[in-house]
């Protein structure tokens, strides 16, 4: 039997959100978990690029044995109901850029769960899975809406579930997916996160968090643009991506821009706008990346309505 499960991207934090906050993107990996029928071949694991836009040296950087994401999700699914794979050839079809703050471990994650749980009968429902998958990733803003697609706001509970709700991302608004051509590790990123951050910066992401939740729910662009502020992850991370200060500052004077945030730890970067003038707007980000000596894919994308889902069965 085979199963291939098609994932969508994630965007996590989006400026105030930090863990809680994530989007569905319309850019995809296709994960296929097949039985084989040769005895003590164990588990075998390959990945190949989905389109030419994926990096095949970051492929290569991928694990491809008990340390991957995707043997590891499998192994606890299995562990789950007193089973160990084995004899599973498992595939990722690539087309979410790796290291790139674009949700690529998450989607793998989910991906493989929801394949070996089809494969096993679906012992698990999808609160069991979602529980799975944050023990796994560590949090739950880009596996959530990985799973179920969407704007999602969501926690992770002491006693391991997820706790969600969707929210409705304005049709009028724009998001522009920048991605440059280098990598940022998650662990990177979060290694210059302080342990502690003073109570005021904690106050303020609150009360940005609260405006947020306001803004894309009345489609209130002058809201929005103060919402997307953040001091929890963002000022960290900022000596980290080249270039984006430059990028903040030269977007600053497009009116129709509401915000410039990290997608997830970066490297990519997000500009949330109306719909009008996104060719100014990715002129600039491309043109101030160049002037860095770095390029970069850029596309202006809708929230993917829908999470994951199996594409074939045999």
């Amino acid at each position: 039997m085979k199963v291939s499960v098609r994932v969508p991207a994630t965007t996590a934090n989006i400026g105030p959100g930090f863990d809680c906050l994530g989007m569905a993107l319309p850019i995809y990996n296709t994960i296929t978990i097949e039985e084989t029928v040769l005895p003590g071949t164990g588990v075998n694991i390959n990945v190949i690029a989905d389109n030419s836009s994926i990096d095949e040296l970051a492929l290569e950087h991928i694990p491809l044995d008990e340390n991957s994401l995707v043997y590891k999700a499998v192994e606890v699914l299995y562990n789950s109901i007193g089973q160990t794979p084995s004899e599973l050839q498992i595939t990722i079809k690539s087309g979410i850029p790796v290291a790139r703050g674009l949700g690529s471990s998450a989607s793998v994650i989910v991906g493989a769960l929801i394949a070996a749980n089809e494969l096993l009968g679906r012992p698990a429902d999808e609160p069991a899975l979602l529980s799975i998958a944050c023990e796994i990733e560590g949090h739950p803003d880009n596996v959530t809406p990985a799973f179920v697609g969407g704007l999602v706001i969501s926690s992770q509970e002491d006693d391991g579930s997820v706790v969600y709700r969707k929210l409705n991302w304005p049709e009028e608004w724009a998001i522009t997916v920048c991605v440059p051509d280098f990598e940022l590790s998650t662990d990177i990123a979060r290694s210059v996160l302080p342990k502690e951050v003073p109570m005021k910066d904690a106050v303020f992401n609150a009360q940005r968090m609260g405006m947020f939740i306001h803004a894309v729910s009345t489609s209130d662009s002058e809201l929005m643009r103060i919402a997307l502020k953040d001091r929890l992850h963002q000022p960290y991370r900022m000596k980290l991506i080249q270039g984006l200060d430059k990028i903040l500052e030269n977007l600053k004077h497009v009116e129709s821009v509401l915000g410039c945030v990290l997608s997830g730890a970066g490297s990519s970067i997000l500009v949330i706008s109306e719909k009008n003038n996104l060719e100014n707007i990715i002129s600039i980000v491309k043109d101030t990346w160049a002037d860095q000596n770095i390029k970069c894919e850029i596309k202006t994308l809708n929230v993917e309505p829908n999470g994951a889902a199996v594409v074939s069965e045999d």
